[in-house]
């Protein structure tokens, strides 16, 4: 049975939550849409503003029918399909399950007023450039694929961790959105990656893995006006296994169910260390993803990996693998605290000074260099001539970064001292902070 609504009565319908929505509209039409859609793109001469009104009146009648079409769908049970129920409780129960459903979290049905249900919409819509039919359609293929692959009982499936990739979600981007890593673990010996993916049930459990972290993702991501609602992924191809491997190829499949079942979802993907033979399988993959989905990729130059991501994520955000200040359950930093610059010329040096007026504290910094190819030496220097320096860390050459603290027992200076004896400039990024501490010799007292 399809009940029908003409777009009259949709507005009518509609015309109560107009309030509601239009903080959503002006937030993903004028905030997003222009500045994302390649297809709408700000022209530059005069009749700019009048070209980006009316693309915004296009945009706004193709959302209003893509929710009476919605509203339609699910009240006429036939979102999902039609089906044949054995007896009127059958159908009840259908027609009630189909007014609850939600995709990410969020209500589809229109009607409900819910804040997030536009910014949804808009993203299939986006998707398919504002083609309500297509956008329509895959949202009907995209939620019984979740039937068919039970993808809302994944978050609650404990996994193999096995699978040589290494997945974690941390910290957020300079725009706030959640940032997911998926770095490859160290290869071990062929035979043994070859028998990780020896069945199809073992390459059916490696994707529910990544569409498990994919899920976790989405759960740090705020469906209403103003929040992040988009999530950045860094793939970082180190230790990746070679081309034709299944591992390989389970991520090509999960990079097309992203395009085809989560539009809009991923704001960049990030493939930092790739080798040579992956762009060439990139090249060959992307035959098959649309061009919106393509643009999300960003390949960083080699060697050029801290210089890419830090265009994207501040770096107090950073992880310190990653070139970044950010550490695991650091005890002693946050993201509020204030990260500074400092530049050395190549062929040359610079210096690190973190004056301390008064004794009874400890220091804490925290360093690192885009680039690294450095050498560094700490040292404290005191204001009194007539003291000693003394050398903290003799001079050597930087690993991932520079965490280091020491007891000010009179006035002075933590001087770093960075060497650069390369052809290229480097930056040099570090914060420091003290706290008052009380010496051990006068706690055993």
């Amino acid at each position: 049975m399809r009940v029908d609504v003409d777009l009259k009565n949709d507005e009518q319908i509609l015309e109560v939550k107009e309030n509601h929505h239009d903080n959503s509209e002006a937030y993903e039409m004028e905030q997003e849409a222009f500045q994302e859609d390649a297809s709408f793109a700000e022209p530059v001469d005069g009749n700019a503003q009048v070209l980006q009104k009316e693309l915004k009146k296009k945009k706004k009648k193709a959302l209003l029918e893509f929710r009476c079409k919605m509203e339609d769908a699910i009240l006429g049970n036939y979102l999902l399909g039609e089906s044949n129920y054995s007896s009127p409780q059958d159908l009840s129960k259908a027609k009630e399950e189909l007014r609850n459903i939600s995709l990410w979290g969020v209500p589809l049905l229109p009607s409900r007023a819910h804040e997030g249900t536009d910014i949804v919409l808009m993203k299939f819509l986006k998707s398919k450039d504002y083609k309500v039919s297509d956008a329509f359609e895959m949202l009907q293929r995209t939620l019984l694929w979740r039937r068919k692959f039970r993808v809302d009982e994944v978050l609650h499936e404990k996994m193999d961790s096995n699978f040589g990739n290494v997945m974690q979600i941390t910290g957020r981007d300079k725009q706030g959105r959640p940032v997911c890593y998926n770095a490859f673990s160290v290869p071990r010996d062929k035979r043994m990656h070859r028998l990780e993916f020896d069945t199809d049930e073992k390459c059916e459990d490696f994707l529910r893995w990544k569409i498990q972290w994919a899920e976790m993702g989405i759960q740090k991501l705020f469906f209403k006006p103003g929040g992040p609602d988009k999530i950045v992924q860094v793939m970082d191809l180190k230790n990746a296994p070679g081309p034709g491997t299944k591992g390989l190829l389970i991520n090509k499949k999960f990079n097309m169910l992203l395009q085809d079942h989560y539009p809009e979802i991923i704001y960049k993907n990030i493939i930092i260390n790739a080798p040579f033979w992956y762009y060439m399988a990139h090249a060959f993959i992307a035959k098959f993803l649309t061009q919106r989905f393509k643009s999300k990729f960003i390949f960083a130059r080699s060697g050029m990996a801290t210089e890419t991501l830090l265009k994207y994520i501040t770096p107090e955000n950073l992880p310190v693998q990653y070139g970044g200040l950010m550490r695991d359950d650091d005890q002693e930093f946050s993201s509020a605290d204030n990260v500074l610059e400092l530049g050395i010329k190549a062929n040359g040096s610079n210096r690190i000074q973190i004056p301390i007026p008064k004794e009874g504290v400890t220091v804490v910094w925290d360093a690192t260099v885009i680039g690294k190819e450095v050498t560094y030496k700490e040292e404290f220097i005191p204001d009194d001539e007539g003291s000693y320096r003394i050398l903290i860390q003799k001079e050597k050459k930087l690993g991932e970064g520079i965490r280091n603290s020491f007891y000010i027992s009179e006035p002075g200076k933590i001087v770093v001292t960075i060497n650069n004896s390369t052809l290229k400039k480097k930056k040099v990024l570090y914060r420091f902070k003290s706290k008052p501490t009380v010496p051990m010799y006068v706690l055993c007292k």
